[in-house]
């Protein structure tokens, strides 16, 4: 086999996806397959103690209210909202 070829059928290290999401319109970036609510609100240094997370698929809304561990398999240009929940204070 020439060299040539022996290059070309060599593995190449694998290079980690760099997954591209949206939190209320805000660019945000991960090279993890897999989050929780809890992460992508502290990534998008939001506290989970005063905000829930959203997933806006199309039409449908999918709400992690409660489930800030539940996983997330990361995916291409994903859409998230956050939602306050916290106290308002009153005048």
């Amino acid at each position: 086999m020439s060299d040539e070829k022996k290059e070309h059928n060599e593995k190449k290290p694998e290079e980690h996806p760099v997954f591209h999401y949206t939190v209320d319109d805000e660019p945000q970036t991960t090279s993890e397959h897999v989050l929780t609510p809890k992460d992508i609100l502290e990534k998008a240094d939001l506290n989970p103690a005063t905000y829930y997370l959203v997933q806006i698929r199309g039409n449908e809304q999918v709400p992690y209210k409660d489930k800030y561990d539940e996983q997330i398999h990361m995916h291409q240009h994903m859409t998230f909202i956050s939602v306050f929940i916290g106290d308002t204070p009153v005048s």
